[in-house]
């Protein structure tokens, strides 16, 4: 369904070229609002009036490649030309050029973008290398005229995860999107099924609750099971090729949720979810011989598991496969479940007609908490949040940063946000949440309005502000634990081998960074050393699969709360 509106929309993009009051067009076009009629014609009409020194200027931005950019790049782009005259040259590439790109121009000063829609996980890159807009400064500075009365920080639910340990504000929130676990419901209820499965595992066939209890599942589908109305059927699916979104799945808080990290939120401290170890704001190790948890036990746990599961329970070739591979996989009818699946992809799963929807247009899906590992502790962060969030550079010349700044508060206002997040479905506003349109579309979208509604939307965090240099860090992750993944190496050996790699680029960042928060490694000591100290790294347990649990939907959804 919210396929079909897109394409609707990307049709008649064209159209506002010829509107004769663009304002006018703004407002059918951007409906429904959470404000009233008088507030967004108001708010629209801020941006008119504050565009006026800037017509005719050119600002180009870029994002990664989901349905909420696609919307943003070829409809409020050009609806927000006509309203200002600001032109607009909204690129969409893949996550990985993206990163690269602002890498590029961290680095180099090259202009090549005014503005870039990027992952809040750079946020340690940021408020450590002084190139990055600090916009809390910029708000009350060079971009007071052009800073929406109405922007409403507060509003924001994304806020803390782009808010840095020196309490400024680095990116804006534009979209997010959580790793959530994801079943067949309808396969779940089925009472041959609940029945078999109970006499194999002596406990129900319901949402599960830790790592044992995914596995008997995964099993229960895969080996037992083998197939459903006459289609051969996996109750597990991931992706493993050598690819670099290997690495975000390995880093988007796998080893967060088997609990590798201190408790604490966002990210554990002093310990986080990639096992980096922060004192006073200097990262000083990921190795357990400076006292980080990357080649802990835990963290070998972690990584054995995604690897077993991968070969035992999964589809043959998502072994080779990529994230943009991977993402339609479960859509067409044959996956029982996944651990974590991207919430960003709900409109795929939603579209009328899929294997995975049924005839009344509801989906035969659910997404609820992702079960949690042996070593997970209640306080941890329970999985990974995405949250795509605008970012400036403090080279870009001023005027250039006042126009992008205007386009990106206007994508993220209160008189477009709703009507993104109802396309897109990758919500940024408290308000939007609670909005009765919404609450209606609820029923259509498996449990995502839910999990936004609870508290859990700040228990699933973003990489945190311990990485120094996300964009050169995440880049290790698929290099040195592939060889894990293809059976060259064993887990231990490919996570010791990550853990020192990331030892010596925190000693070089260390070296030439001059922040009062740049890292400083600890000296070597024996791993066993920080092993009997309390928290992170912990020690090995003695079981590390505990009886499986599962709850049932309903109250697997309170669990959140």
């Amino acid at each position: 369904m919210y396929s079909a509106i897109l394409l609707a929309l990307l049709l008649s993009a064209a159209a506002y070229t010829y509107a004769e009051d663009p304002l006018q067009s703004a407002l059918s076009e951007l409906q429904p609002s959470s404000l009233s009629a008088s507030e967004q014609r108001a708010e629209l009409a801020w941006f008119v009036e504050a565009s006026k020194p800037f017509q005719g200027v050119q600002v180009r931005v870029i994002a990664e490649r989901i349905h909420t950019h696609w919307y943003e790049a070829n409809v409020l782009a050009p609806l927000f030309s006509q309203l200002t005259g600001i032109r607009v040259i909204h690129e969409i590439s893949d996550e990985d050029d993206v990163v690269n790109k602002l890498r590029t121009q961290q680095a180099t000063g090259l202009a090549l973008y005014d503005a870039y829609v990027s992952d809040s996980d750079l946020l340690g890159q940021h408020f450590r290398d002084n190139r990055v807009l600090v916009l809390s400064d910029f708000m009350v500075g060079e971009g007071a005229s052009v800073t929406l009365p109405t922007l409403d920080l507060a509003d924001f639910i994304g806020l803390p995860f782009v808010t840095a340990p020196d309490g400024k504000l680095y990116q804006l929130p534009d979209q997010q999107f959580a790793n959530l676990y994801w079943y067949r419901q309808d396969w779940f209820a089925r009472p041959e099924l609940r029945k078999a499965f109970r006499e194999r595992y002596g406990y129900e066939l319901d949402v599960p609750q830790n790592w044992s209890a995914y596995e008997d599942i995964a099993a229960f589908f895969s080996e037992q099971v083998k197939e459903i109305d006459g289609q051969r059927v996996y109750g597990h699916m991931d992706y493993g090729g050598f690819d670099p979104s290997l690495g975000w799945r390995l880093s988007d808080a796998w080893l967060g949720m088997a609990g590798v990290g201190d408790i604490g939120l966002p990210n554990g401290l002093p310990v986080d979810d990639w096992g980096i170890r922060v004192e006073d704001c200097r990262p000083v190790g990921a190795s357990m011989a400076r006292g980080g948890a990357l080649d802990s036990p835990a963290a070998v746990y972690a990584l054995q598991h995604y690897i077993d599961w991968l070969q035992r329970y999964a589809p043959a070739d998502a072994r080779q496969m990529s994230f943009n591979q991977h993402t339609n996989v479960a859509a067409q009818g044959h996956i029982a479940q996944q651990i974590f699946w991207y919430t960003a992809f709900i409109a795929d799963y939603a579209r009328a007609g899929s294997a995975v929807v049924d005839g009344d247009g509801k989906p035969k899906w659910r997404v609820a908490p992702s079960p949690r590992g042996a070593y997970w502790r209640e306080g941890m962060k329970s999985g990974y949040q995405d949250v795509g969030a605008w970012t400036l550079f403090k080279a870009t010349p001023l005027r250039q940063r006042q126009a992008a700044w205007l386009y990106a508060q206007f994508v993220v206002s209160k008189s477009v946000s709703l009507r993104k997040t109802l396309v897109g479905l990758t919500p940024i506003r408290h308000s939007d949440i609670e909005s009765p349109a919404l609450l209606a579309a609820a029923p259509r979208l498996g449990g995502l309005i839910e999990f936004y509604r609870s508290s859990a939307a700040q228990r699933w965090t973003p990489t945190g502000a311990n990485v120094p240099d996300y964009s050169g860090m995440a880049n290790q992750w698929w290099r040195q634990l592939h060889p894990a993944v293809a059976g060259q190496l064993s887990a231990a050996q490919a996570l010791q081998n990550l853990a020192a790699a990331f030892d010596r680029h925190l000693q070089q960042i260390g070296q030439r960074q001059q922040h009062i928060c740049a890292p400083r490694l600890n000296p070597p000591r024996a791993p066993i050393e920080w092993l009997q100290q309390a928290g992170a790294p912990w020690p090995a347990l003695t079981d590390e699969r505990p009886a499986g649990r599962t709850l049932p939907y309903e109250e697997a959804l309170r669990a959140w709360d």
